[in-house]
């Protein structure tokens, strides 16, 4: 009967996914992989690196890759913290984002450890991966692309623009999909121009998207409504900005 209902669970949902376990170095982590239910032994599919936002892998992240999984890519939600280490609130997410926001090698060494595990996986077809991220985790995904990463693409929503290494974008074979609340105060005007001079200079294959009243996080259901804090949900420009990514995911995945 546990078997049945387990099924169909996973019929509905559309997406089989469970924890797993990988490593940097001596580093555990604890990721969550979600797959599409129509997974073929015989077909390998598109893969997304998924990155949380600042306060690490939770439960609204897992559902997340869910989301991924049912478009039809295999999404490896990454742990950048260790397992177990998940910030309880604001200030310990601060800390802990600051520390590799701090070390960029840091940074891309922890994802690039997630790249090299879900590239292990027979179904993924290697060829066809892309990174997405979310706040704290936008700037991850375009810093794996800074690395030189041979990925499809990368792609921030309402994420960190700023590098230390601007010369990198020099390395970036991926197209670059950029989804930005308009008036997010997170990421100043300098900040913004900087990033698109990074990208001009380098001829980066880019996009960025302005979303006219969004701020930051505004994906993020969870995140009020008030914009006078700096921090609110938008539906339209959520919406708006999901159907973009998963457009630029069919464009850069296409045979």
């Amino acid at each position: 009967m546990k078997i049945f209902i387990m099924l169909i669970l996973i019929i509905m949902n559309n997406a089989l996914a469970e924890n797993v376990i990988y490593k940097d170095g001596k580093q555990e982590l604890e990721g969550f992989i979600a797959y599409p239910f129509k997974l073929s032994s015989k077909s390998k599919l598109p893969a997304i690196l998924m990155i949380p936002a600042w306060k690490g892998l939770d439960d609204y992240h897992k559902s997340i890759a869910k989301r991924f999984a049912k478009k039809g890519y295999i999404t490896l939600a990454v742990d950048m913290y260790g397992k177990g280490v998940r910030a309880k609130n604001n200030d310990e997410a601060r800390e802990l984002a600051t520390k590799y926001r701090s070390d960029r090698k840091l940074m891309r060494q922890r994802v690039q450890a997630a790249l090299d595990y879900l590239k292990k996986d027979s179904r993924v077809d290697v060829s066809r991966i892309a990174i997405v991220g979310y706040c704290f985790g936008g700037g991850v995904a375009l810093e794996l692309a800074r690395s030189g990463a041979p990925i499809k693409g990368a792609i921030s929503f309402h994420g960190n623009l700023d590098t230390p290494n601007a010369a990198d974008a020099k390395n970036i074979k991926a197209k670059i999909l950029v989804l930005h609340g308009a008036i997010d105060p997170s990421v100043s005007k300098d900040q913004l121009l900087a990033f698109m001079q990074e990208m001009n200079d380098a001829k980066v294959d880019y996009q960025l998207v302005a979303f006219g009243g969004a701020v930051h996080a505004f994906t993020d259901e969870k995140a009020g409504s008030d914009i006078t804090k700096g921090v609110a949900y938008n539906a339209n420009a959520s919406h708006r900005a999901y159907q973009i990514a998963f457009d630029f995911l069919k464009e850069i995945f296409q045979k």
